[in-house]
């Protein structure tokens, strides 16, 4: 029972600090809104590509190569590329070097041929994407036609996987108001680590830790009371921040939202116990300026304000960036929410927990070894 009044005393603290709430609440969804308005370009992931042009030399004199790279010709026309019969007497290097056409086709009884353009790296890379792709169903056809009776043994022992077709859905990668509402959401969550700096030095600035320390409540109960506050205080913060991005700024957080939360509370319990323990070690009114620094420094390395490649490289910037809680809830979040990939939110959580438990062991010694809170 004292545990749960001194939870509630402590939220009642939170929310009636208005500064602090606006500040918890109001700071990320205007950034939430500026940065993801500003920014909208640099996550498009449309790319404008012109119509493409590729003359094609067909030396099969007809057969089911010819036959089959018509249909595939056909099809492909409706996306921009098209492939054109070369004209009589022309030749089609030529017509490459020349920059008249995007690339040049042969086709002959021994195969297909690609002459790109050095000039136009894009337009040749979309057409050797789609050449290769095209070679590559009609090989497992031919091969089909050749021995049927190979083919019908591998489908009816279950071998109807062995050609899969897998796609990306262009349309589940994180748009500017996606990336942010994310970041600034686990952002908030371990903002709670400069509340929990607060926890005890708060009640020394107040002179109330020596009441609290003579009353009948242990020190295990106002530990525990005090931290169950600023958690669920913490938490409330950051579930408003999803909701209001969600049904407000339309961001997208996935079919998971259950595995999305846990991780989430398990970031905001390290949070509080990283606090907590800074406050223990960093004796004084510094160890908040300290801890609020950390924090913001996680922030910046975590891609909080810019995005973060997966491929940051080495050296001392790679080194920093992986250091950062926010960066491994990101990255996690975002497998989770936009690859469906759930497996990717088990090391966020161990590594929350194991962080949250090692912060917690030395805030509970410190304060034994103390007199007062």
């Amino acid at each position: 029972m004292n545990i749960l009044s001194i939870a509630i005393k402590e939220m009642k603290h939170d929310f009636r600090d208005r500064r602090t709430l606006l500040f918890m609440l109001g700071f990320p969804i205007v950034l939430m809104l500026i940065l993801g308005l500003a920014l909208t370009n640099a996550f498009s992931s449309e790319i404008s590509v012109g119509d493409v042009k590729v003359a094609v030399k067909d030396a099969t004199g007809g057969g089911s190569l010819s036959e089959a790279f018509a249909g595939f010709a056909k099809e492909v026309g409706k996306t921009g590329v098209t492939f054109e019969p070369l004209k009589p007497g022309a030749n089609g290097r030529e017509e490459v070097e020349n920059n008249h056409v995007s690339g040049y086709v042969e086709l002959t009884n021994q195969g297909i041929s690609l002459y790109g353009s050095s000039r136009d790296a894009i337009e040749s890379n979309i057409v050797q994407g789609m050449l290769a792709s095209f070679t590559d169903k009609y090989n497992a056809a031919a091969a089909a036609r050749i021995e049927p009776a190979k083919t019908e043994m591998v489908l009816a022992t279950g071998g109807s996987d062995y050609i899969r077709e897998l796609s990306v859905d262009a349309n589940r990668t994180p748009g500017s108001v996606d990336y942010y509402a994310l970041a600034m959401t686990v952002m908030v969550g371990m903002w709670a680590a400069m509340g929990a700096g607060a926890l005890i030095q708060g009640e020394v600035l107040r002179g109330t830790a020596v009441r609290l320390v003579i009353a009948p409540i242990r020190k295990s109960e106002i530990f525990v009371g005090k931290m169950l506050g600023g958690i669920i205080s913490n938490l409330l913060c950051v579930m408003v921040i999803i909701l209001f991005s969600k049904y407000v700024f339309k961001a997208y957080w996935g079919h998971h939202m259950g595995v999305v939360i846990a991780v989430l509370v398990s970031e905001v319990v390290m949070a509080m116990s990283l606090g907590l323990a800074g406050s223990y070690l960093l004796k004084g009114t510094a160890s908040r300026g300290v801890i609020s620094l950390v924090v913001q420094l996680m922030s910046f390395f975590g891609g909080a304000y810019f995005p973060i490649l997966d491929d940051e490289g080495g050296g001392l910037m790679g080194f920093l960036v992986n250091l950062s809680p926010i960066r491994w809830a990101n990255h996690g979040l975002t497998q989770v929410i936009y690859a469906d990939n759930v497996s990717a939110a088990w090391p966020v959580l161990m590594l929350n927990i194991g962080f949250a438990a090692l912060f917690l062991g030395v805030s509970i010694l410190a304060m034994r070894r103390r007199e007062g809170l």
